[in-house]
Parts: C-alpha cells; sequence; structure tokens
C-alpha cells in the first residue's frame, strides 16, 4: 500500500492528512495554536507553536493509522501565505511572524508604490499590488521600527517553509508561495532584482526558489524519532494554502474555477496565459502546477458575514437550518433588500480598508428572511465581481467547482448558480489544502504522472446546481445596482473612517 502525507499550516491551526494512493482518507487530525493581537490591527504567532504542534498531529496520524511508515512515500506541505518569519544566522526565530491578517502596513504600501514609481511599475515587477497582508510591507515595517531585529535577518522564510526546514533541514521556497510575498517576478520565476534593488532589500535573505513538486530534502534521523516517520521520507516543496486548496479541488486546467466561501472569499481560476490586471484589481500568482498560473480574487468577508449576522443580529438564537429556513422561504432578491458584505473593507476588486457593510433598500415589508437571504446574495454579488475581472481577462470558463460552507446550503448552492448565471458543481471530497498538498506530494514522488491524473482518478462531481432562468434576469438587475452602491459610497466610507478615527 502506498499513502501520502499532506500538512496544512494554517492560522487557526496545522491541519494533517494520510491518504492512500486512490485519494482515501486513513487519517485526518487538527491541532490548534494562538493568535497575538499586542495591539490593534496586529496579528502574530511564534513559529515554534507551529512546530510543535506539527510534530503533535503527525504523531497522532502515524499512531491512529498503524500504517508502516516505510510506505509513506511523500509527504508535502500548504500554508498561510504572506506570513513573515525571520531566522537570524543560527537559523533561530528572532520575533513572533507576523501573519498574512495583519494591517499595520498601511504606510509602508504608500512607501512601496513610492520607492518603484507607481502602481503600473510594481505591477511590471511583480504582477501584483502593495497590500497590507502581503510579505514585502512587512521587511519594511521591521527595517523603519524594529531595526535591531532588522539587522538580525538572515532567513525570511514564510509558515510552511519554516516547517519544512525544521522537517528536513533544507531552505527553499517555491513558485506559488513566494508568489505571495510582493518580491517574485511570477512571469520569470526569480525573485525580482530590480524591486528589491528599490526598497533596499538583500536579496540573500531570500530562499531559493523550487516548482512545487520539488523534492527539496528528507525527513532528518532527529524527526522520525520525535514523530515515528521514516528516516529519508522525501519531502515535497508543496504550495501556498490557495494553490494546494485549488489542486485538492481539481483546478489544474483551463476553464476550471474554484470559488470558495470559508470565512474569507476566493474565486480562482488556472490560466496558461499569465496576464497581470494593470489596475491592481485581482492577484496574479503561479499556481502549484508547474508552468501554469492562477488568477484570484478575494473576499475579506464571506461567510464570516453570514456568521456575523447569526451571532450580531439574531444573537445566535437561531441555528443555521433555521436561518436557511427563513431564507428559503422569500422569493428571489430579497425584495429589494440589498446587502454590501464590507464588513471589514474589501479586496477584490476596490481594495479599500475603508469600505463597510451596508443594508440598503430596507422597508416595513422586510422580515427576517430577506435580511439572511440578502447576505448571501449580497455576498455572492461580491464573489461575482472577481468572476467578472476573470473573464474580463479573457479566461473561458467552463466549470465553476463550489467548495467551502456556503456549498453546504441547498439554498446558498441556487443562489450562486443563479447570480453567476452557470452551472455550479459540487465535488465528492472538501478536505482543503492539506489533501492538494498531499497530491502534490504525490506527483512529486511519481505516485502520479500528473496533475491531472490526480485530480480526474479521485476527484469527481457529485452533484450539478442549474440556475433558475427568471432568478437569472432578476439578479442581473439587482447586480447593475449592487455595483453602483460602493462606487457611490467611496468617499463617505472613507470620511466615515476619518470620523471614527477622530
Amino acid at each position: 500500500m502506498t499513502y501520502l502525507l499532506g500538512l496544512d499550516i494554517g492560522t487557526s491551526g496545522i491541519k494533517g492528512i494520510l491518504i492512500t494512493a486512490d485519494g482515501k482518507i486513513v487519517s485526518n487530525k487538527m491541532r490548534g495554536y494562538p493568535l497575538s493581537t499586542p495591539k490593534s490591527g496586529w496579528a502574530e504567532q511564534n513559529p515554534k507553536d507551529w512546530w510543535l504542534a506539527t510534530q503533535e498531529v503527525i504523531k497522532e496520524i502515524v499512531t491512529e493509522s498503524k500504517v508502516n511508515t516505510s510506505q509513506i512515500k511523500g509527504i508535502s506541505l500548504s500554508g498561510q501565505m504572506h506570513s513573515s518569519v525571520f531566522l537570524d544566522e543560527e537559523l533561530q526565530v528572532i520575533r513572533p511572524a507576523i501573519l498574512w491578517s495583519d494591517t499595520r502596513t498601511s504606510r509602508q504600501c504608500e512607501e512601496i508604490y513610492e520607492m518603484v514609481g507607481g502602481l503600473n511599475n510594481l505591477i511590471d515587477y511583480v504582477s501584483n499590488p502593495a497590500l497590507e497582508g502581503f510579505t514585502a510591507p512587512k521587511v519594511l515595517w521591521l527595517k523603519e521600527n524594529e531595526q535591531q531585529n532588522y539587522n538580525k535577518i538572515r532567513h525570511l522564510l514564510l509558515p510552511k517553509d519554516y516547517i519544512r526546514y525544521q522537517l528536513t533541514g533544507e531552505i527553499y521556497t517555491e513558485v506559488s508561495d513566494g508568489a505571495g510575498m510582493l518580491f517574485l517576478n511570477v512571469q520569470k520565476k526569480k525573485w525580482s532584482e530590480k524591486l528589491l534593488d528599490k526598497l533596499g532589500i538583500d536579496k540573500e535573505i531570500l530562499p531559493p526558489v523550487v516548482d512545487s513538486t520539488e523534492i527539496v530534502g528528507e525527513i532528518t534521523a532527529e524527526v522520525a524519532q520525535k514523530t515515528g516517520l521514516a528516516v529519508g521520507t522525501p519531502v515535497v516543496a508543496g504550495g501556498a494554502d490557495n494553490a494546494c486548496g485549488a489542486v485538492g479541488s481539481g483546478i489544474v486546467k483551463e476553464g476550471r474555477v474554484m470559488v470558495s466561501i470559508g470565512t474569507s472569499g476566493v474565486v480562482l481560476a488556472q490560466t496558461n496565459n499569465p496576464v497581470a490586471d494593470q489596475q491592481g484589481r485581482m492577484h496574479l500568482f503561479n499556481h502549484a502546477k508547474p508552468d501554469s498560473w492562477y488568477m484570484m480574487g478575494v473576499m475579506l468577508s464571506a461567510g464570516r458575514c453570514f456568521s456575523w449576522m447569526k451571532e450580531e443580529l439574531f444573537a445566535d438564537e437561531l441555528d443555521y437550518d433555521r436561518l436557511n429556513q427563513l431564507a428559503a422561504e422569500v422569493k428571489a432578491g430579497s425584495e429589494g433588500l440589498t446587502f454590501l458584505p464590507y464588513l471589514y473593507g474589501e479586496r477584490t476588486p476596490h481594495a479599500d480598508a475603508n469600505a463597510r457593510g451596508l443594508y440598503f433598500g430596507i422597508s416595513g415589508k422586510h422580515q427576517q428572511g430577506h435580511f439572511i437571504r440578502s447576505v448571501m446574495e449580497g455576498v455572492t454579488f461580491g464573489l461575482k465581481d472577481s468572476l467578472e475581472l476573470i473573464k474580463e481577462k479573457g479566461v473561458e470558463i467552463d466549470e465553476i467547482r463550489v467548495i467551502g460552507g456556503g456549498a453546504k446550503s441547498k439554498l446558498w448552492q441556487q443562489i450562486l448558480a443563479d447570480i453567476f448565471a452557470n452551472e455550479i458543481s459540487l465535488l465528492n471530497v472538501e478536505e482543503g489544502p492539506a489533501f492538494g498538498a498531499a497530491l502534490i506530494a504525490g506527483v512529486g514522488v511519481g505516485v502520479y504522472d500528473s496533475f491531472e491524473e490526480a485530480a480526474n482518478n479521485i476527484i469527481k462531481v457529485e452533484e450539478v446546481i442549474t440556475p433558475n432562468q427568471e432568478n437569472v434576469k432578476l439578479y442581473d438587475k439587482q447586480y447593475k445596482l449592487y455595483k453602483k452602491l460602493y462606487a457611490s459610497l467611496k468617499d463617505d466610507f472613507k470620511a466615515l473612517s476619518q470620523t471614527i478615527e477622530n
């Protein structure tokens, strides 16, 4: 029997999954770790907590599965993008990692644009805009605010790369995660020396860049003793969480799109034609599949809008089944009630930290079900923004695969199909990035000949939801209104932010 191990270093915890070569899940474990918020807008974690949790998860999987660990033919990793791990010359952690969700670097993002001569030049260098979550502004923040720590930096790693170093003693990153640092020329798969020079950052602190499927080390004797893994087990480079999530959903060919409704929302499409958006409205990153890329739009609040409504508007008195039931009793369009899902600002397409949520069009006839359904519709309109940008870039969409919490609601499935005016596909597996990492391990060590073989043999479409054409027409009109609302309120959102600050 052949087994593959995938590990995902997430924000709330590490997930490990052991699968057979035909995709059967043998063991699935998760272990959490703390998140520190020392100041408003800050988000930090101790990388040593990730490593302790990783060891525990692997030991649990080995113990529960009772597999002969010599039959684990490959291990690979996924991880939260952008988060920075700073190591000194002795490869020790200098300070807590600054996470992707940390927003302290607004000023540094502005400085990056000034240093490179504007957005167009930055897009030419790295195909992406400067956003607070990315790694580059975090390095500048450290340089400007913790000079002593900055001077100690000899290695800058991402979370999964730090854990891979602990497993193997080798330091690398790979293209899909490196692309999210804002240092990588995603077209050439190399660090952008032009950008690094303009930012005054030493290229030597950045690790070598490899393809996601490259074997970059093996389990050391020390790690084998701590975890139960076999000495010498190959470790494959792996991928960023979104790239691994795409692999785990079979997004390994042009024409397939993944829509994920988790806490945040993601719309991702593979492309073989890497054309960056010159306005910086969406991301262009390297895919885990060699010599391919993906376009991605990100909503900061997707499923979070629904859980916020449940917790705050209904005081957690109604469970999700009842919320769905009330929403289903309301006609499509919520009788004109429209929800803007910008609870924490927005990334795609507006890149506006000042944007805020809104119920528009409230009247005396609106009841609980209208408020519930309009949240589902508003979040889906926000996802459609990203879908339309992908189409604008010339990507042909053959299939939309939906995963995440929203995909579990039958009502929300239909709303997605109706607003997208497209069939949506539901899958037989939804184990997330850790599952994708296991598949990457399989490709890297030769268990699978290709990503296509792995995806087509393991990941199947279980159900297809067809759009209701009457609802499609109604939502098309409401979507036009939805887009106008942000445009009309953009300046007011900024004024509101300044009012609150003062």
